[in-house]
């Protein structure tokens, strides 16, 4: 989508009380986000429609935010359209990832991921997706084979490769969960943490997120440690140490192809390239630790 486009899409939602001061936020690498100014509130807006390469749809994205805010996890949703969905405006500080790496925002952001599985599971109303990441790889296989991708010939390894971790992940629970854990979506207003960005959110294993916020911030073995040991509380480690390994290495694995897709699909400025072989290489590393 055009930048004038997309601004033109959030001056003229039908939620406003009238003209509104917009300005873009700069960073994301998935949408087109605004700051937006109304008779005296603030709201971000995140603009893209539903994206059907990735398995994101709006309706999806709103459902479960509006389940995070009912349990105190995300920032309210305000409107929603189509194209746009709207959240209240947190006033802080986005995390970077050496800021995950401290015991007084792990735990939170772990307290913050359990909060979601357990209680925004239960209150999440309306049609909500399913999030299984070996799926999501088949899927994206078959997108790059459609569309001729460059990484076409890295499938002959990687469908093997999901199909190995699938079997190695085994039984899971259920519960509804974020999947997209990097520091970018987690916000510090000075007394608490607040998780945003629901257009991945769906239901899935527990696993996920916590493999995922272990590979998307490159936690070490002894911080990973502490992060299963707060989810679970007393589990026995021999129970969850090989299928969390496992789900680390497909949580790689669609990041990397989450942006070979990206690159075909996104008008986006941004080195979606760059960013396939950096999480090809970390995975390559993950299974060879499998292995031993």
């Amino acid at each position: 989508m055009k930048k004038p486009d997309a601004e033109k899409i959030v001056g003229n939602l039908s939620c406003w009380s009238g003209p509104v001061t917009v300005t873009r936020l700069e960073g994301g690498i998935s949408n087109e986000n605004f700051l937006v100014e109304d008779d005296g509130r603030k709201f971000v807006v995140r603009v893209n429609g539903d994206v059907p390469e990735h398995g994101v749809t709006r309706l999806n994205d709103c459902n479960c935010n509006r389940a995070a805010a009912a349990v105190g996890v995300a920032p309210a949703v305000y409107h929603f359209e189509p194209g746009a969905i709207v959240v209240d405006y947190v006033e802080g500080r986005t995390l970077v990832e050496s800021d995950v790496y401290e015991d007084r925002y792990l735990y939170q952001i772990v307290d913050l991921i359990k909060r979601t599985h357990n209680d925004a599971f239960r209150v999440v109303r309306g049609p909500v997706a399913a999030f299984w990441p070996f799926r999501v790889c088949r899927d994206y296989a078959f997108f790059l084979e459609e569309n001729n991708s460059t990484w076409c010939s890295e499938l002959a390894r990687l469908r093997p490769l999901n199909d190995d971790l699938e079997r190695s992940v085994g039984q899971i629970e259920f519960v509804l969960g974020h999947n997209d854990l990097l520091a970018a979506n987690l916000l510090d207003d000075g007394e608490r943490l607040w998780l945003i960005d629901w257009e991945h959110a769906g239901f899935g294993s527990p696993l996920f997120d916590l493999a995922n916020l272990a590979t998307n911030n490159n936690l070490s073995e002894n911080q990973e440690r502490r992060v299963l040991e707060h989810y679970y509380e007393g589990v026995d480690d021999d129970e969850i140490t090989k299928p969390f390994a496992a789900m680390k290495c497909a949580s790689l694995l669609r990041e990397a192809m989450w942006s070979m897709v990206s690159e075909t699909q996104s008008s986006l400025d941004f080195d979606y390239a760059s960013y396939a072989r950096e999480y090809l290489g970390r995975l390559e590393v993950a299974v060879e630790g499998l292995e031993k």
